[in-house]
């Protein structure tokens, strides 16, 4: 069949509903995912877009024409999927797009926990197996049954910490799951904790009332800044549409980067398993490596991408890993990422410490000038990043996932996205003016 090559990314399927992807699309892949995996049972949950219940009901439609069988997760944050593939142990479909807006819809597929359908181990495959109609003979078809998971979820993920040491200071703690999927479950596990718990849009909703589900864009985050501000709180938390990405307000209601809480996150979760390696991404401050090392443990460094991490993870039997975009992932959760589980550590990591969240962050902020990701729209990518590696050829450079370049005072990251016409670059420097120079003078050169 007919069906847009462009949804099918790197680390997932995405695309317009119902213009690029519909229900037709969702059927035939359905069918193409139990023929590239002969699977013989299928875990599908879904999140809380508008689109979701036609596309939960055509792929799994698929599935079961194709004969296997499919086990129905419901509404669910997609940690919440990432635990049911683990705890059966079968592959699955998640239909969500993630942070994307409102009109999107895909599917993010676990072939075997923690291993996940990627762009060159699956995806590609998916689009050739539906354009040529190549699907397996089947001679039965499938049957549905209906699981909830959600009270062994909620158990195994306040396990992960001593909730005794959240006894020791009652924090204050403002939550904005955006109307996505997570906030049914969040408050299910926050009304076991002690803490004083404010929550803001934790109703799902598809027609996102409120703002948007990526809380990267500083639009979608004010309003909580704000909120942690007047209500004197230790900390803000944001998690984008799926529940899958974790974002952190300090109690000066600034946004705190995902590099700076992944090693702050690294060096605390240390504590537990000294020497333990830690995974982190190619974007990320130095920070990250110089407190990880400073703790005992071992910073691996690896490309952009759930599906790379989690492997990386796996391969290493890493402890922790964290991406620059609020990925965090965890040993203790099969190498799965999670919004919940590391905004327990963090509360965790503030009650056992007694130290404010910006105490915490001071150092790093006094030593590490970065960046953030800058992202610029260009012709030709390629072009792009060969004309920064001429530009910086007498620097140290490395092509793990688009161009590194690291001198002695400064270090930069350049990649083109994976889902959208972009080239994102994050640098840092050991002084904010010359973080500034650089910055500058780099995009000047991207943006030719």
């Amino acid at each position: 069949m007919q069906i847009t090559p462009g949804i099918f990314k790197a680390y997932d399927i995405r695309g317009i509903y119902p213009t690029e992807l519909n229900e037709e699309g969702a059927y035939a892949i359905g069918r193409a995912f139990v023929t590239f995996l002969g699977a013989r049972e299928v875990i599908v949950g879904h999140d809380m877009r508008l689109s979701g219940p036609a596309i939960f009901s055509a792929v799994t439609r698929g599935i079961m024409d194709q004969g296997a069988d499919v086990v129905n997760i419901g509404l669910v944050s997609t940690d919440q999927y990432y635990f049911a593939c683990t705890r059966l142990g079968l592959p699955g479909m998640m239909v969500t797009a993630s942070h994307n807006p409102k009109q999107y819809n895909g599917f993010k597929m676990v072939r075997q926990m923690p291993y996940l359908l990627s762009g060159a181990e699956g995806i590609q495959d998916l689009r050739r197996i539906v354009e040529s109609d190549a699907y397996a003979p089947t001679t039965r078809t499938g049957s549905m049954r209906t699981l909830d998971l959600s009270d062994e979820f909620v158990e195994f993920v306040l396990g992960l910490i001593d909730i005794e040491t959240l006894n020791r200071r009652r924090l204050n703690i403002v939550a904005d799951t955006g109307n996505g999927t997570v906030g049914p479950i969040l408050q299910r596990i926050y009304e076991r904790l002690p803490l004083h718990f404010i929550g803001m849009y934790l109703e799902p909703d598809g027609n996102l009332p409120n703002h948007g589900l990526d809380p990267l864009m500083a639009e979608n985050r004010a309003e909580l800044e704000r909120r942690v501000v007047e209500e004197g709180a230790d900390a803000g938390f944001a998690f984008d549409g799926d529940g899958d990405r974790f974002f952190v307000i300090d109690d000066r209601g600034r946004f705190v980067s995902g590099d700076f809480l992944t090693a702050l996150l690294g060096r605390y979760l240390l504590q537990r398993a000294p020497g333990s390696k830690i995974v982190y991404d190619v974007r990320a401050s130095w920070a990250v490596r110089d407190l990880i090392s400073a703790a005992g443990g071992i910073p691996l460094i690896e490309r952009v991408g759930h599906a790379f991490i989690k492997r990386r993870m796996a391969n290493e039997n890493a402890l922790f890993g964290g991406e620059v975009s609020g990925h965090y992932y965890f040993r203790d959760f099969n190498f799965a990422d999670s919004g919940i589980i590391p905004s327990l550590f963090v509360m965790e990591m503030l009650a056992s410490g007694g130290q404010s969240l910006s105490a915490l962050l001071k150092p790093l902020e006094e030593k590490y000038f970065i960046s953030g990701e800058i992202n610029s729209t260009v012709a030709n990518p390629k072009e792009r990043l060969e004309a920064l590696a001429s530009a910086y050829a007498d620097g140290v450079i490395e092509w793990i996932d688009g161009i590194s370049v690291t001198y002695p005072t400064w270090h930069m990251n350049v990649r083109a996205s994976n889902t959208e016409p972009l080239i994102r670059l994050n640098l840092e420097a050991t002084t904010r003016e010359e973080m500034e120079r650089r910055r500058d003078e780099v995009l000047a050169i991207i943006r030719g």
